[in-house]
């Protein structure tokens, strides 16, 4: 997970990259069930994964991506990110509970892996950078950076004061 920039001390994407961190960890789990041909605990972890995704893509693409998609400048990211979550639920929602394909499932765990490791080294960091204040606003009202009283550095704008991170 992104841990060098500060852009989780925007609270969508603190909030985003905990459930990265909790995805994966099912994941991890998930692949050892697999791996250890617990296939009963497999299903359940499988269901957890997918329960713990829809939420997750559908805050992601409701709300950082479609301020993003609007903003203009990462719209081809985003619409190869939502084509991703497309794909990792298609073959999700597609596995026979009767009879699962558990390689199709080892392999959508890769590419999700991969996938949340674009967004938290590649997607984040650039959406702090490219959204105005004002996306951040819409997309937290109550729990923007400027709320919070946070701004980036350099940005002299006299209604916000600058606030550091703590470690």
């Amino acid at each position: 997970m992104c841990n060098y920039c500060g852009c989780r001390d925007f609270p969508l994407i603190g909030r985003l990259s905990q459930e990265h961190w909790d995805i994966l960890e099912c994941s991890g789990a998930l692949r050892r069930a697999i791996g250890e041909q617990q296939y009963g605990d497999a299903m359940a972890l499988l269901d957890e994964l997918s329960a713990r995704l829809l939420p997750h893509t559908a805050t992601e693409e409701n709300g950082l991506f479609a301020e993003l998609r609007a903003d203009g400048t990462l719209a081809d990211e985003v619409e190869r990110l939502c084509a991703e979550h497309a794909g990792i639920h298609g073959v999700l929602e597609a596995i026979d509970r009767d009879a699962p394909d558990w390689p199709a499932v080892l392999g959508v765990l890769d590419r999700l892996h991969q996938h949340i490791d674009h967004e938290e080294h590649g997607l984040f960091p650039a959406a702090v950078i490219m959204l105005p204040m004002a996306a951040w606003d819409r997309i937290t009202p109550d729990q923007s950076p400027s709320v919070a009283g946070w701004r980036r550095p350099g940005d002299r704008s006299s209604r916000r004061t600058e606030r550091l991170p703590l470690p």
